[in-house]
């Protein structure tokens, strides 16, 4: 198949595992109708473990991770104030100055703010 999903591929996987075929099976067919690319033979393991600890769903489960906090009003605020006190001032400063990551001072400066810089000099 040209176009597939990765949807497609699970609900794929979950047929074929529902009828009893091994693992190492479903990744032979997956190869020969999705292509190489679709699906390596560790996720193919993997949906089979899901499968047989009882998950239904096709989904990915959410995951836990660590949240943007840097990105909040606040800092948006201070950024902003630093910004107004001395246009000159770098990212790496301001980031240093706030104690957040300096990615998260460019989505700030750039994304928040919608500041540029105009001129070199």
């Amino acid at each position: 198949m040209a176009v597939w999903s990765k949807l497609e591929i699970k609900a794929f996987v979950r047929f074929l595992f529902a009828k009893g075929t091994k693992c190492s099976i479903i990744y032979r067919e997956i190869m020969e109708n999705y292509g190489e690319h679709a699906m390596s033979m560790k996720q193919v393991y993997q949906c089979c473990s899901w499968f047989k600890d009882g998950r239904t769903s096709l989904q990915d489960e959410p995951r836990s991770g660590r949240s943007n906090t840097a990105n909040n009003d606040w800092n948006t605020a201070r950024v902003d104030e630093l910004i107004t006190v001395d246009r000159k001032v770098k990212l790496k400063e301001n980031s240093l100055k706030l104690d957040i990551p300096k990615t998260n001072v460019y989505e700030i400066v750039h994304h928040k703010l919608g500041y540029r810089k105009v001129s070199a000099r």
